[in-house]
Formats: C-alpha cells, sequence, structure tokens
C-alpha cells in the first residue's frame, strides 16, 4: 500500500512537532523552510563564542513535552532544569530587584514593606488562577472544535462562577487583590508574555500565575533553547523527514476541491496527500491563498501582538547582578502600557526584558564574558514604518540598562546584533512585525481563532501560534496533537 504524503510549510515548533507525529504515523514527510536553518522564532545566533536564543527563552508546562514525546514513542532529546527564582523584576527608583521565588512565604518577606499580608493575598489570588487553569485547560485548549456554535456549548461546561472573570481585563482582576503599584505590576506582568500588556489582556490568562508559582514553574534547556529544535530534528532524521531549506512558498495550485500543489519564489513545485501549514494562519490564507476574509486591511483590522525590538549583545565581562531572566519597569506603568502598541514616541523610556543565558548555560559565552538577550516592547510596523533609528534605539536601551544595574555595559560589548518588527517580519513571515502573532482576545480564541482547517481545502491545516490554541511553546505542542487529530480524521473520511 503506497504511503500517504504529507508536506509540511514552515519548520518552526509546531511544524517539526507535527511532522514527527505524522511520520510516526506511517506518513513520508517532508518539511519546507524559508530560512537556512529550522526553529522559526525558536532560533539561535552564534557569534564570537557566544550563543543567542532569538525568540523564546524558556518553557514551561514541561508535562506537555513529556507528553508529545510518549505520543511519538521516544526520549525527550534534550535536558532541562527548574528555574526558581523564575524571574526578577527591578523599578527604576528601588535599587534591589524582587526575586520572584516560587515559594510564597520567601516570596513574602520582599514585600513585606509594600503590601501588608501579602502572602495570604497572594494564596488567594493563587486560588483562584487554579480554578480558572482547572476549568479552561482541557475544556477549552485541549480541543478541536468544528464551529463557534461547537466552542460556545463548551464554555457552557465552564464554572459558572468564573463569568466574571471572563468580563474583566487582568489589571482589574489582580487589583481585586492586592493594594500596591509594585504587587499590582509584577503579578501581572505575566500578560506580556501572551504578547499584551495587563490592560487588555482578559483575566482569564491569570491562569498563567497558576502555571507559573503553583503548576509547573519554568525551565532552562541546557546550551540553550535551540537544543530543542536540534533535538527534533535528530529524530525527524532517523524517521526519514526530508528537509527543503531556503524554500519559500508563494503560491498555489488546486483541483476539485483540493490543494494539488504549492509552488516555490523559485519556480519548484511541491505535491503531496496531505499540508500542513506552520507560516502564520491568517496571514498565509491572506497572502498565499488571496482569501478576501484575510485581507491586508481586513488583517490589520485584528488584534496582533506587541512588536519586540530585540539585541543580542555579547559582553566581555560578568554582570553578578543579574539572574537568567530580569525585567527592567520604570514608574510610568499604566502609561507606558496603554500606549505602547500605537506610539513611537513611548521607546523613549523603555520597559525591557533581559535573559542572561550564560548564566546557567556557561558554554554559551566565552569563560569571564555574558551573552546577553534584550527584548523591549515597540509598536508594529502598521504604528512605526521606519526603524532607520534602531541603533539609537538600541543605544538608549544598552544605556539604561547600564544605568539600572550600576556599571556601564558599553565599552565592555564585543558583540551586537539588533531585530526590529521589520527584522521579524522579513526573516520569519511575522504579520507586521507582531512577535507572537495573533493576540488572545476574546474574540480571538478557541472557535473564534482562525481553525486548524482550511475552510475550501480539505486537505490543508494549520499549526502555530495564530491557529488553536494559541501562542507559546507547550501551545504550539497541543495544536500539533489537535491538527494531527484533524488530519487522521479527514484522511479516514476521504
Amino acid at each position: 500500500m503506497k504511503r500517504k504524503t504529507a508536506l509540511v510549510v514552515g519548520a518552526g515548533l509546531g511544524g517539526l512537532a507535527t511532522a514527527l507525529r505524522l511520520a510516526k504515523k506511517g506518513y513520508q514527510v517532508r518539511v519546507l523552510e524559508k530560512n537556512g536553518q529550522a526553529g522559526g522564532r525558536l532560533n539561535r545566533i552564534r557569534r564570537d563564542g557566544f550563543t543567542f536564543d532569538t525568540g523564546p527563552s524558556f518553557f514551561s508546562m514541561s508535562y506537555e513535552f513529556e507528553d508529545f514525546a510518549r505520543d511519538c514513542g521516544i526520549k525527550l532529546p534534550f535536558s532541562y532544569t527548574p528555574v526558581d527564582p523564575l524571574y526578577t523584576v527591578s523599578f527604576a527608583d528601588d535599587p534591589q530587584p524582587y526575586l520572584l521565588y516560587r515559594d510564597i512565604r520567601r516570596l513574602a518577606d520582599r514585600f513585606a514593606g509594600v503590601e501588608p499580608d501579602f502572602e495570604r493575598k497572594m494564596e488567594r489570588y493563587l486560588s483562584m488562577s487554579g480554578r480558572i487553569f482547572d476549568a479552561t485547560v482541557d475544556v477549552v485548549v485541549r480541543q478541536n472544535f468544528d464551529s463557534v456554535r461547537d466552542y460556545v456549548l463548551s464554555l457552557t461546561r465552564v464554572d459558572p462562577g468564573l463569568v466574571q472573570v471572563l468580563l474583566r481585563t487582568f489589571w482589574k482582576h489582580v487589583c481585586t487583590y492586592f493594594d500596591s503599584e509594585e504587587a499590582r505590576q509584577i503579578v501581572s506582568l505575566v500578560s506580556f508574555f501572551l504578547g499584551r500588556t495587563p490592560f487588555d489582556t482578559s483575566a482569564v490568562y491569570s491562569l498563567l500565575s497558576h502555571t507559573e508559582f503553583r503548576h509547573d514553574g519554568y525551565y532552562n534547556v541546557h546550551g540553550g533553547m535551540y537544543e530543542i529544535v536540534t533535538g527534533l530534528l535528530g529524530e525527524l532524521e532517523k524517521e526519514g523527514v526530508k528537509m527543503f531549506y531556503h524554500t519559500e512558498v508563494t503560491g498555489f495550485e488546486t483541483e476539485g476541491g483540493r490543494l494539488t500543489a504549492l509552488t516555490d519564489r523559485e519556480g519548484g513545485r511541491w505535491t503531496g496527500d496531505v499540508f500542513v501549514i506552520n507560516s502564520d494562519a491568517a496571514a498565509f490564507r491572506g497572502r498565499v491563498f488571496g482569501r478576501k476574509r484575510f485581507s491586508e486591511k481586513r488583517l490589520d483590522r485584528m488584534g496582533w501582538t506587541m512588536g519586540t525590538l530585540t539585541m543580542y549583545v555579547g559582553v566581555g565581562r560578568r554582570l553578578p547582578q543579574l539572574h537568567l531572566h530580569n525585567y527592567f519597569l520604570g514608574r510610568n506603568f499604566r502609561e507606558y502600557a496603554r500606549r505602547v502598541f500605537r506610539h513611537p514616541g513611548t521607546l523613549e523610556k523603555p520597559y525591557f526584558y533581559v535573559n542572561a543565558l550564560s548564566k546557567l548555560n556557561p558554554g554559551c559565552a566565552p569563560e569571564g564574558t555574558e551573552a546577553l538577550f534584550f527584548v523591549v516592547p515597540v509598536p508594529d510596523l502598521r504604528f512605526k514604518k521606519n526603524w532607520e533609528d534602531r541603533e539609537a534605539v538600541a543605544d538608549s536601551v544598552l544605556e539604561e540598562f547600564s544605568a539600572r544595574i550600576g556599571q556601564d555595559v558599553r565599552p565592555d560589548v564585543v558583540f551586537r546584533e539588533v531585530y526590529t518588527p521589520e527584522d521579524w517580519e522579513k526573516r520569519f513571515n511575522l504579520y507586521r512585525g507582531s512577535g507572537l502573532g495573533l493576540a488572545h482576545d476574546m474574540r480571538q480564541v478557541g472557535g473564534f481563532r482562525p481553525k486548524n482547517y482550511d475552510e475550501e481545502f480539505a486537505n490543508v491545516f494549520y499549526v502555530g501560534a495564530s491557529t488553536v490554541p494559541g501562542t507559546g511553546l507547550p501551545m504550539v505542542l497541543i495544536g500539533s496533537k489537535l491538527v494531527t487529530q484533524r488530519i487522521e480524521k479527514a484522511m479516514a473520511e476521504a
């Protein structure tokens, strides 16, 4: 019997995971990748002895990775360890950072002067976060929905006592538990991990606090996050999966309501029984398939996650004042959060994150040096089209960073590379340079998110951040399982 063939477009985590799942089920799989190496946003830069994660710098929900490995009958091909403290948060006018330990009693000691009775308040907040997590993850996240009606019906199974949470923003929710600005800002900071702010993120996502402090925490991958990709590529090679790099899909051919081939920029023609798209599920429908519903005009009206300016810096000395994950906040949190998506002038007082990969991964920097990865929220290309000031913005971030840690690192910079939203769009086809794809607005989650199966072609499916269940490495792994279930069902019925 002839093996069914699958063509996967895009070698991000979703594409690689789906390719392996399909190969394990007997499909002959090929993977097309626009760039010269796999990984998508989960990538790395290696220069002058330094190694940098380009995108994700930690992961949570480790059991999703272990479940994936069991589904595929393999041992997880990378190693990882838990991180504690999870991260540090520093305010502009406070020289002492907050270390976010998972031990709430230990954490409460740091908040003693600003948030009386912090431990009790945090326990109440986390109790509710746990309720939300338990009520929604299996019912909403780990499910395929065949229609909006199907999705809405699933919501009726959610604890009705949580309806009030659906109607609040993350910020308003946090304010019902904490009184100080410090506690409110730090606890709601997790909303930025979704690429938005607590003022425009639903309180439902306070369930992420449960994953941080109660459920599973955060993990460091030994050698850097790209080891996930390296490990998966090894497993794909064992299964005979063929990788084709420098291949950008730009066109398509159809027959009888099915996709018969995709074509690339160089005129190559790629066929398959099944096609899995790991490029942005909304943008691909518009830019390649030409769907009116996903035209540029309509895409621009959708809710997208923030643009990001990322900077990769090799510093020729050690910086003992840093931990693995470090957040630097000012004292204009509300103003900044409400302006950062649309107003380029907000960059004058940047908030930023710094990952010091070399802290737990000494092989990622020459001895006595640090490999630093900066992430700065910025407007996407809809609101800031010109990035000729990229180096000036990067200079200002390094100046602010130096002031915040009490040590001028600029004379010790031996390597620096900057990506703006222009680069993220050009390199990885991220729509308008949006760092994490479509936002998780209530009108863009579950059954309202672009489907993981195509509206017109019965043999085309989608996986990744802008389809179900959403953005983030664990979500994308869940997505690979959901789309594989879709494919198996469709092939059985064909």
